[in-house]
C-alpha cells in the first residue's frame, strides 16, 4: 500500500524539532515514532494517530477524527485522521501534540 508522500513530508516537516524522532515503515504508511514509540503514521487515506485512552472519545467527536479499525477491531487509544498534503499546518499541529504525547507516555 502506498502512502501520502506529500503528507509524511509535511509531518516530517512539522515533528523534526522533536527530540528521539524516528521514522520507520508501518502499517502500510510512513510512521514517525518518538522515542521509539509511533506517534503517527503518513498513509494513504490519512493519519494514524496515538491519542491518551482517556481523550480517545472526546477527541473522535471532531469531525476528521475516526476509530482505527484493525482486522475488525477498534483500537483504543488510536484515531484515524482525515488529512492530506494541503491540510494546514494549523489544523495539523493540535493532532500532533497529542500523539507526540500520548507516544512519550506509552514509554
Amino acid at each position: 500500500m502506498a502512502y501520502d508522500l506529500e503528507l509524511a513530508d509535511r509531518l516530517r516537516d512539522l515533528l523534526i524539532a522533536e527530540p528521539d524522532l524516528t521514522e520507520k515503515r508501518m502499517f502500510g504508511g510512513l510512521a514517525f515514532l518518538v522515542g521509539g514509540a509511533m506517534a503517527v503514521a503518513a498513509t494513504d487515506d490519512g493519519l494514524l494517530l496515538r491519542v491518551d485512552p482517556e481523550e480517545r472519545d472526546q477527541l473522535a467527536t471532531d469531525p476528521l477524527a475516526g476509530p482505527w479499525i484493525m482486522r475488525g477491531s477498534e483500537l483504543r487509544g488510536w484515531l484515524r485522521i482525515e488529512a492530506d498534503a494541503s491540510t494546514a499546518a494549523e489544523t495539523l499541529e493540535p493532532w500532533l501534540e497529542h500523539a507526540v504525547r500520548a507516544a512519550r507516555a506509552s514509554r
